[in-house]
Order: C-alpha cells, then structure tokens, then sequence
C-alpha cells in the first residue's frame, strides 16, 4: 500500500467489488424469482462464464501483447456499461429472463480480457518482490467488498427493488477509471511486450504442458471451481427451499462466506512463501467441508459452517493463483494465467448447469455435498500425482496424540524448486 499506483488500484477496486456483489446477489435472486428454479440460477453464472471457457487463451494473448492499463480503462468502461443495461430494464418493469442471460453472457465477454490483464498488471504495478502480498490484498479487497455488497443488495431489494442495486453497480466502475487515469505511467515496472506473431496461443499451451509446477494447481482449481464453488445455485437453495427464508437470508449466506474469505485472505498475506502441501491440503479440506455443511440439521449450524468453508476456499485459491504467478515467466504470465482463468471459471459453464439440475432434483443438500464429493476426491488424486512430479511423499504423525498430516521431501529425489 506504499506504491501509489497500487492504492489507486485498490481504492477503485473495492468500490466496484462492492457494486459487482451487490448485483451477483440481486442477479441471482431476481432469476429465481422470474423462474423460480435453482437450474435458471445456474444457467446464468454459466452464461457468465461460458466466454471464459470458449475464448479465455485468446484473452491472455491480447493481455500479453497491449499495454494492460490501457486495455483496463476500456474493460473497466464496458462492465459499468453492462450493470446500467441491466438497471434500465428493471427499472423500466420490462426485464425477462433472457435479458439477464443475454447481458451474462457479455459481462463474460469482457471479463476474458479483464481477468487476465487485470491479474498480470498487478506485477507491473507492485514488482516482483511485493506480488505475493499484492495478490492476497487483491483477494482481501475482493472478500471485504463481499461484507458490503451483499448486505446493501438485500437492503435494496426488499426496499426499492433490484433495479436500484443494479444502477449503483454500473456506477461504480467510475471508481476504478478514475484510477487508472490517475496513476503515473512511469512509476509502473516496465513489462515485456510480446510482439503480434502466429502461434503464441500454442506457444503459451506447450509452455505451461512443460511445467509440471503450473499444469498440476491448474488443473486442481479446474476441478475445486467447476464442481465446488457453485455457492449461488447452493445458497439461493438453502435460503429459498431448505430454511425458507427470503433476499435477506440469500444476503447473510453471503456475508458470512465473504468474512471467512476476508479473513483467509489477510492470513495468505502474511504468509512468505506458497507450498504444495497447503494448496492440496486446503482443497481437501474444502471439499470435506462441502459434505458436512450439506446436511446440517439447523440454519445456524449451516451458518456457521460458512466462515471456514469461506476461509479455506480463499487459502485453496490464493495458494494456487500466487504459485502459478510466480512460477510463470514475465512474457508468458497473461497466456498463463489466462490459462489459470479459464479453466477455474470456465467450468462453471458445465458444472453450474449440472448442480443446478442435480439441485433441482434431489434437493439442495444432495447438490452442495455432490460439489465437495467431487472436489475431495480431485484434491486427493492431485496430491498423489503431486508426490511423485514433485518429489514429496504424505507423512501421517500420530504421535502426541494429535494427529499431524504434511508432505516432506524425499531425500532421494530433487523438488522442484518453484513448487517447494
């Protein structure tokens, strides 16, 4: 927070994260109550993310090859855009379904070039010696924003209605322009721009196949953001049908999500170094979590069960975005972590859809515990392959009786030392 340009960064990203949770939580109740179905729910944050999975290495090309802050202002202007469409329609008493999934879908658009540009600029502002701290305060801004957002959305729409929560959304991306426009050019870390040329998209891919310390955390966030971070479909489920509660209940699930997350977050900041075992522990963890929480018998249990889920699915997502990060080279850092991107988002298109309709029929506790079923077991895999590209082997220690579970290296075998 001592670099200027970054406090600009991150004084207009809290604002419009404040305004992106206000209309997640309106989005998603106002198709339920269009539709009144889990699976509409669904349908939509996949429409949201279906560009990200269709066209999200393109993203990280155009990101690695044009100036990031440039491309931020014009990303930045067509998200506000987006939010003041949407406020127009319901405001004006004439929004329907497909205009939500219409105007999903091109949020999505812009995100493919926003998510990547946005994630590498980090560097650019910060240098390397800060961005591990930089991108847990990122996710830290994003979480507190999620206090706010949710908590003022249910206000609004049980007082002026949808419309209002979506206009001040739209709004808000004001904040993050200003900031950039703001900001001094020449205190930025000079980035390596990567010349228009064919075949960089392959380039990147066969970059990253060649680096078993990337492709592996890639892989486990696709399988933990496909199948485990479903909350909207899960959370409107409980509120709606479980616990028979309304917008207000919906808004609390998420506040109390966004404080186990915020505080994930600042823990991740004061931690120095980004280790296998934590990633794989961590996502473990979640995924058993997920079980627990589905079939709790009683509103508060299922309420407080939110702020480790919460926490522990930040550290799980923090651990993976800053190691990848890290590991990648500067040139290629947009095509990976628009790789990272798509295939953390990108799923959503699949398993939205899917949980939604296994929400839809087999109840809500059997949809949240199939999305930690799923990513327990891809956890578990993803260590055991992780213990043999890496060189580490699990060690259980039941001594003391407390039991103690941690990877260590193999004497026999060199880790890799950007995984260690």
């Amino acid at each position: 927070m001592k670099i200027r340009n970054y406090r600009l960064f991150a004084t207009g990203a809290v604002v419009s994260n404040i305004g992106t949770w206000m209309s997640r939580v309106t989005q998603d109740w106002l198709v339920l109550s269009l539709t009144g179905s889990s699976a509409a729910v669904g349908i939509t944050t996949a429409l949201q993310f279906l560009p990200m999975l269709l066209f999200g290495l393109y993203g990280g090309v155009i990101a690695d090859r044009y100036p990031k802050r440039q491309l931020l202002l014009f990303t930045q202007a067509a998200l506000g855009l987006c939010g003041v469409s949407l406020a127009v329609l319901t405001l004006s008493g004439h929004v329907q379904v497909w205009h939500v999934y219409l105007l999903a879908f091109l949020l999505g658009m812009v995100t493919v070039v926003d998510n990547p540009t946005r994630q590498s600029f980090v560097s650019e502002m910060v240098g390397p010696d800060q961005l591990r701290n930089a991108v847990s305060l990122n996710s830290a801004n994003f979480q507190s924003a999620r206090l706010v957002g949710p908590a003022v959305a249910g206000v609004l729409i049980t007082t002026v209605g949808s419309g209002w929560a979506f206009m001040l959304n739209g709004l808000s991306f004001l904040a993050p322009l200003i900031g950039l426009l703001l900001m001094r050019p020449h205190e930025l870390h000079r980035s390596v721009r990567v010349p228009r040329a064919k075949g960089q998209l392959r380039e990147g891919l066969r970059y990253v196949r060649g680096r078993p310390d990337l492709i592996w955390p890639i892989v486990l966030v696709g399988f933990i953001g496909t199948f485990g971070f479903n909350f909207p479909i899960w959370l409107t489920a409980f509120a709606h049908e479980v616990f028979a509660g309304g917008a207000g209940l919906y808004a609390f699930f998420n506040i109390l999500m966004a404080a186990g997350s915020l505080a994930g977050a600042l823990l991740a900041a004061r931690r120095r170094s980004s280790r296998v075992r934590l990633l794989i522990l961590a996502a473990m963890a979640f995924g058993l979590l997920e079980i627990v929480i589905a079939f709790s018998p009683s509103v508060w249990m299922f309420s407080l069960l939110l702020l480790p889920i919460g926490m522990i699915g930040l550290t799980t997502n923090i651990s993976a975005n800053t190691s990848v990060q890290m590991a990648a080279d500067p040139e290629m850092r947009g095509r990976v972590m628009s790789l990272y991107m798509m295939v953390f988002v990108g799923g959503t298109p699949i398993g939205g859809p899917l949980l939604g309709w296994v929400t839809d029929t087999y109840g809500a506790r059997v949809g949240f515990a199939t999305g930690g079923v799923v990513s327990l077991l891809a956890a578990a895999a993803i260590g055991l392959i992780l213990t043999r590209v890496v060189g580490v082997r699990l060690k259980v220690d039941l001594r003391g009786g407390r039991p103690h579970m941690e990877f260590v290296p193999k004497e026999a075998r060199e880790r890799l030392a950007t995984a260690a």
